[in-house]
C-alpha cells in the first residue's frame, strides 16, 4: 500500500492485547520516547477490569501539532491477541495499516512475527516490546533514547532482562524502517526540538502534583479505581514532599482521618470513586457541621455499584452535589485539561481553607488515564494561602459573622481550646439545643455560599462572541469539544466550557440567552450538568449529546452529534 495520500500530520496508532500483555507499559514508553523524540504526543488507554485475559487497548497520536482528544480513526492498528482485532473492529476502514501475526483477508495488513522474534529472544513477553519498536521505527526515532529509556525502565529487573528488550526493541525497529523505505506508509511529521523539553504527564500525576503544590501534607485514602494513581503518586512521593501518605482499611477512615488532620492544621486530601465516596459522606455532614475544611478528590466511573471501574462517566456531579446530609455549602470543581487538573487541585486546597467547606476535584478515568506534552505550567500565581488565627483567651471558633466565615484556630496554636462537636453547637463549638441559635448557625454557615459566589471561576468561551448556537460542556469534554468545533470551522458555532461546576457563575444565563441555539455535551444518560444549569438560571437547554457506555466522545461523535443537531 502506498499511503503519499493518507493523513500525514497526525498520526493515529492503537496496540490492543490482553490485560497482562504490558499494554500500559507500552503506552508510557512509547509516549515518553516519541515525546523525547521531538512529537506532539496524546495517549489514552481502554482497560477491561480483569488481571488476565479480556482486550485491553492504548490510543496514541502522533502529530505536528499539539493532540489531545481521542479520536476513533486508526492509522497503524497492532493487535497482540486473537481478540484484539474484534475488539477494535468498528474503529477500522480500509486505510488502517493492521501489522498482524495472522493473515486478515479483507484487510489492510502486513504480516509479522512477533511471537517468532521475541521466543527467539528467549520469551514470548517481548513480543509487546517488538510493536514498540516498529512504532519508533516508522517514526525514525533515535536509537539511544530508546535504549536509554528501555535502560531506566527495566533497570531493575538486571541487565539480561535490560538487554533482551532492546534487542525486541531493534528487530522491531527494523521492521519499522522497511514499512518506511516500501512505502508502505506514508508520513509527514517532523519532530520538533522544542518538545523534548517539553512536560508529559497523566491526569493523575497532575492532580498529585497540583495537591503538593497547594499545600498538601496528608493523605488517606483506600485505593480504588480511577483515583488510585493519586494516592500512590504522593505515596511514592511522600517522603520528598514530608507527606504522611496512610492507606485505610475502608473510606469511612479515610475521610474521619482527613477531617482529623485538617483539625490539627495539616493541608488534607482523600482520593476515591462512586462506590467510596458513598461510604465518605457520613464524614462529610461532619465537616460540614463542623466547618472543617476538606479537599476530596472524587474520580468518576460508570455506577451503579461497582459498574464498569476501568471505564469513564460524569454522572456523580449529583452525588458531589447532594451528598450528605442535611445543609452545608460546597465547591465542586471539574477540571477540563491536565494543566486544569494541576491548577485547581493547587487552588482547591486555599479555597478549602479560606471558607472552611468541603472542595471536591471532580474527575473521571478518562482525564486521569490520558496523556499528552505541554510548554509547562504556569507558577506565577501558585501560593499557599493559609487562613489560621492564633487563638486568644474568648476566641469563638463559630462567631457568628457577617460572611459566614469564623476564624479558625487549631490545637495548640494559641491561648484557647478549639472545640469540634457533631452536634448542633454555640459560639464557642459547645453542644446545645437551643433552637434560636440553631437556626443562627445554619443561617451563618449558608451564607458562605455568597461569599464563595464573589469569586468563581469564570466559564471559558472559545470562538466567536457572536455566535448563534451555543455548545456546552464541563469538565474532561473541554479538548475533544474543542478539537471538534475546530474541524467543523463554524463563525456560528462557539463553545462554553466551565471548570467550577457549582457554585454556578451568575454570568452563566447571559451566554446562554446570547444563543438562537443551545446544545449541552455530557457523558452521562441524564445530562445532570444541564439540570443543574436549569435548576440554578430556569433555562433549559434544548439538544443534548450524551454517552454513557464507558467510552469518552471522540472526536468524530461530537462532530456528527453537533452536525445532526443542527
Amino acid at each position: 500500500m502506498n499511503g503519499s495520500n493518507r493523513i500525514k500530520r497526525d498520526i493515529s496508532v492503537v496496540l490492543c492485547g490482553e490485560a497482562g500483555q504490558g499494554i500500559d507499559t507500552i503506552e508510557h514508553f512509547l509516549t515518553h520516547v516519541l515525546k523525547l523524540t521531538g512529537f506532539n504526543v496524546f495517549a489514552t488507554k481502554e482497560l477491561m477490569s480483569r488481571i488476565r485475559g479480556g482486550s485491553n487497548s492504548t490510543t496514541i497520536r502522533i502529530s505536528s501539532q499539539r493532540v489531545r482528544a481521542f479520536i476513533d480513526r486508526i492509522d497503524i492498528f497492532i493487535p497482540l491477541s486473537k481478540d484484539a482485532l474484534n475488539h477494535v473492529q468498528k474503529r477500522l476502514s480500509s486505510k488502517t495499516l493492521i501489522l498482524s501475526e495472522n493473515e486478515l483477508p479483507g484487510h489492510n495488513f502486513l504480516q509479522v512475527q512477533f511471537s517468532k522474534i521475541a521466543q527467539e529472544l528467549g520469551n514470548v513477553v517481548y513480543s509487546n516490546i517488538v510493536g514498540v519498536g516498529i512504532i519508533c521505527g516508522i517514526f525514525k526515532g533515535p536509537q539511544d533514547i530508546i535504549n536509554n529509556y528501555l535502560k531506566r525502565f527495566f533497570l531493575k529487573k538486571g541487565d539480561s532482562v535490560v538487554q533482551k528488550n532492546i534487542e525486541a526493541a531493534k528487530s522491531g525497529y527494523q521492521i519499522g524502517i522497511d514499512l518506511l523505505n516500501a512505502k508502505k506508509f506514508g508520513i509527514d511529521i517532523s519532530p520538533d526540538p522544542q518538545i523534548k523539553n517539553e512536560i508529559i504527564m497523566s491526569g493523575s500525576e497532575a492532580v498529585a502534583l497540583g495537591a503538593i503544590a497547594g499545600g498538601c501534607n496528608f493523605i488517606s485514602a483506600y485505593p480504588m479505581t480511577p483515583a488510585t494513581g493519586v494516592f500512590t503518586f504522593l505515596a511514592q512521593h511522600a517522603q520528598d514532599f514530608e507527606i504522611i501518605a496512610e492507606q485505610t482499611e475502608d473510606e469511612i477512615s479515610a475521610m474521619n482521618m482527613a477531617i482529623g488532620a485538617w483539625y490539627a492544621g495539616a493541608r488534607a486530601m482523600t482520593t476515591t470513586s462512586g462506590g467510596g465516596f458513598d461510604l465518605m459522606t457520613e464524614g462529610l455532614s461532619l465537616a460540614g457541621m463542623q466547618e472543617t475544611p476538606m479537599v476530596i478528590h472524587l474520580g468518576q466511573r460508570p455506577g451503579p455499584a461497582t459498574g464498569l471501574p476501568t471505564r469513564t462517566e460524569q454522572a456523580d456531579l449529583k452525588l458531589a452535589l447532594y451528598a450528605g446530609h442535611g445543609e452545608f455549602p460546597r465547591i465542586i470543581l471539574a477540571p477540563g485539561k491536565i494543566e486544569d487538573a494541576f491548577h485547581l487541585s493547587q487552588k482547591a486546597f486555599n479555597l478549602a481553607d479560606k471558607y472552611q467547606v468541603p472542595v471536591f476535584i471532580l474527575t473521571d478515568q478518562f482525564l486521569v488515564d490520558s496523556y499528552y506534552n505541554f510548554p509547562s505550567l504556569d507558577l506565577d500565581n501558585v501560593k499557599i494561602e493559609r487562613c489560621i488565627t492564633k487563638t486568644e483567651k474568648g476566641y469563638k471558633r463559630y462567631q457568628l459573622t457577617e460572611n459566614g466565615i469564623s476564624p479558625r484556630g487549631i490545637p495548640g496554636f494559641g491561648e484557647e481550646v478549639v472545640s469540634a462537636d457533631c452536634h448542633v453547637h454555640d459560639e464557642q463549638g459547645h453542644i446545645s439545643e437551643n433552637l434560636e441559635l440553631r437556626t443562627k448557625m445554619v443561617n451563618k454557615n449558608m451564607k458562605k455560599l455568597e461569599t464563595i459566589k464573589k469569586n468563581i471561576i469564570a466559564p471559558e468561551l472559545l470562538g466567536n462572541k457572536d455566535y448563534k448556537i451555543l455548545a456546552i460542556c464541563w469538565g474532561s469534554n473541554y479538548n475533544v469539544v474543542n478539537e471538534a468545533l475546530e474541524k467543523l470551522d463554524r463563525n456560528d458555532i462557539s463553545f462554553l466550557h466551565f471548570k467550577q461546576v457549582y457554585p454556578l457563575h451568575p454570568v452563566t444565563i447571559d451566554y446562554l440567552k446570547n444563543a438562537k441555539q443551545t446544545i449541552i455535551i455530557e457523558n452521562n444518560a441524564t445530562s445532570q450538568f444541564g439540570e443543574l444549569i436549569k435548576v440554578n438560571t430556569g433555562f433549559d437547554i434544548e439538544k443534548k449529546i450524551l454517552k454513557y457506555s464507558g467510552l469518552p466522545f471522540s472526536v468524530e461523535e461530537v462532530i456528527n452529534g453537533i452536525e445532526n443537531n443542527l
